[in-house]
């Protein structure tokens, strides 16, 4: 069956007609959900107070096994930390939220509508930066921020980066309200180990679900722009529309990622999640918050890994590892050093597939074995204007190429 990436924001949509009315999407019903907001939406500035969003705390019984007691204690002490994200725009039905795969959708809609779709976040520092996903609050003509007391304030964009689909927003609120996250390393993670979610799937306010790392150091595309993004996290902890932008913790409660997409085979939520490495917040939201966006090192080709039908056709050995060059981009870095791209098409498993490009075997003498490596090397280690070196297969001769990367531009 067809694999389909969903993005996890959440969204309904309001259709102006001469009044708004509201319906229910996928089985949620829309009326409450908002009600749960206080109603309208607050005036620009303004600073509503509403019933502790919370439940109250309940001792556990005394026979609590650890897993309960640990994950009982991430949740106490990250939830103050997790936000809820309202956003609305207003325009017609072609709007970037309306278009996010995953967001449900009421059929028909007229072309004038308001689009109300909601994510997840979390606090990232005292000055009110909050960390979201570029996909929740792109487009949007208002965001409001509710935090666990129920305290809803409107936020401004500082930075966003469709790349990695990651952004920073910003409150002006009590500092009281503000406990940043602590950030883990999401270099470290292990196959196996027990991992937390929390956000708000559906509307469904500050829920917390647990499941494990099922892998790392997968790539995944970016649901906001044309790149990958390196180093993802996946997990089988259920991450729903409206988890994006909230955290995947580790059982110290330390971000590891977060939580982004998901892939499924059956067209619903239901499927493979995946999370943005906290090791890549790291590095962009810094850049975000200073300068309002992230500058990313450009080689300027497409590339994949050699699979077997492929060595095959280009008369390799079986077991040589490396980047298949299957097309450059003219004029970009690489063109201008001189990598080849795919010089003749070869049927395999019945589709016309380039190749005969160049086999980039290794970046700056570390060996790669295929084409994550290379993404992965350039974004933790390169800036635009950084000279590498490639090592490269050419009609069997291995030769070095010094390539000068240039900024990447927004889509390839």
């Amino acid at each position: 069956m067809k694999v389909r990436t969903f993005l996890l924001g959440f969204a309904i949509v309001l259709v102006i007609v001469l009044a708004i009315g509201l319906g229910s999407v996928g089985g949620i019903a829309a009326a409450p959900y908002l009600q749960h907001q206080s109603g309208a939406l607050a005036s620009p500035n303004q600073q509503q107070s509403a019933p502790a969003l919370a439940p109250t705390a309940v001792p556990l019984p005394a026979d609590a096994s650890a897993s309960e007691r640990t994950a009982s204690d991430v949740y106490r002490r990250v939830s103050p930390s997790v936000v809820y994200i309202q956003v609305v725009e207003s325009g017609s039905a072609t709007s970037s939220q309306q278009q996010s795969p995953g967001t449900p959708r009421i059929p028909n809609q007229p072309r004038s509508s308001v689009q109300v779709a909601s994510g997840s976040g979390f606090v990232l520092d005292k000055q009110g930066h909050i960390v979201t996903n570029d996909h929740v609050i792109d487009g949007a003509s208002q965001i409001e921020v509710t935090f666990l007391d129920g305290t809803t304030v409107h936020a401004k964009v500082v930075g966003q980066d469709p790349s990695s689909d990651l952004a920073v927003i910003q409150v002006n609120v009590d500092a009281s309200l503000l406990q940043p996250v602590n950030l883990g390393d999401s270099a470290s993670l292990v196959v196996g180990q027990q991992v937390y979610a929390i956000g708000n799937p559906f509307g469904q306010l500050w829920t917390m679900t647990s499941g494990i790392v099922s892998a790392v150091g997968r790539t995944i595309q970016s649901g906001t722009s044309n790149y990958s993004i390196p180093e993802a996290v996946q997990t089988d902890a259920s991450i729903n529309p409206g988890n994006s932008g909230g955290p995947l913790l580790d059982t110290q409660g330390r971000v590891i990622g977060v939580n982004e997409q998901i892939e499924s085979q059956s067209g619903s939520s239901s499927g493979v999640g995946f999370a943005i490495p906290v090791n890549i917040v790291k590095r962009v939201t810094p850049a975000l918050i200073k300068d309002g966006q992230y500058n990313y090192a450009w080689l300027g080709v497409t590339g994949a890994d050699l699979t077997l039908d492929v060595k095959e056709a280009m008369n390799l050995p079986t077991d040589q590892r490396g980047a298949l060059v299957i097309d450059v981009a003219s004029g970009g870095p690489a063109d201008k050093a001189g990598l080849q791209g795919g010089q003749r098409q070869a049927t395999i498993n019945g589709s016309q597939t380039p190749i005969g490009g160049d086999v980039i075997t290794a970046v700056d003498k570390q060996p790669v074995k295929g084409m994550d490596e290379v993404i992965d090397y350039l974004f933790t280690s390169k800036q635009p204007g950084d000279k590498i070196t490639l090592t490269v297969l050419r009609n069997g001769q291995q030769q070095d190429i010094t390539v000068t990367l240039g900024q990447r531009p927004a889509n390839p």
